[in-house]
């Protein structure tokens, strides 16, 4: 099973890295699989990678049903 999470492009630190914020959180990913992404932009995380992009409803449902299996 392959879980991933929603995350938002807050800086792009190079071609290959970015940092992006995970709820309240700010993390450095890897972009390789997603050179198209830009700072504002919404992608699915896993294992430290940016693996798709998302848009921002899609970002938001994640986000609310994670926070509803963990109450």
């Amino acid at each position: 099973m392959c879980l991933a999470i929603p995350g938002k492009i807050i800086k792009k630190i190079n071609p290959q890295e970015a940092e992006v914020l995970l709820g309240s959180i700010k993390k450095v990913v890897r972009i390789d699989l997603l050179p198209e992404v830009e700072v504002g932009d919404y992608v699915l995380i896993h294992a430290g990678y940016a693996i798709s992009k998302i848009n921002p409803s899609e970002a938001r449902e994640i986000s609310k049903a994670w926070e509803e299996i963990q109450s």
